[in-house]
């Protein structure tokens, strides 16, 4: 697969909760992040070409971000081996200038 990426992803041990910001719905957990996108691991079975406005949310104190507010765009999904999950790549297509400021502290802190 060609890799289009324009920043690299870091992987991270930190717990990092996807919720839908309209539902409240858990996503996922993020797997790899950069100021472009995500790759998360889901328990719901997601679309690709979805839209999706995301709260970003880390379980343990991270200092300086509570949470990060984004929008993403589903570009790929794939199966995860049990079938009951999937794994999914986002693009960041929406972030503000004061949420960047946080992913940017957060990324530093990884």
């Amino acid at each position: 697969m060609e890799e289009r990426r324009q920043q690299g992803r870091r992987s991270t041990e930190l717990l990092l909760e996807v919720v839908d910001a309209h539902t409240g719905q858990r996503l996922g957990r993020i797997v790899d992040l950069s100021m472009d996108g995500f790759m998360l691991f889901s328990e719901a079975l997601l679309t690709c070409d979805s839209l999706w406005e995301c709260r970003l949310i880390p379980l343990s104190p991270i200092e300086g971000v509570q949470e990060i507010r984004l929008g993403a765009d589903c570009l790929w999904t794939r199966p995860a081996a049990d079938g009951q999950h999937c794994w999914a790549g986002f693009h960041i297509i929406d972030l503000a200038e004061d949420q960047e400021a946080q992913l940017e502290n957060l990324l530093r802190q990884m």
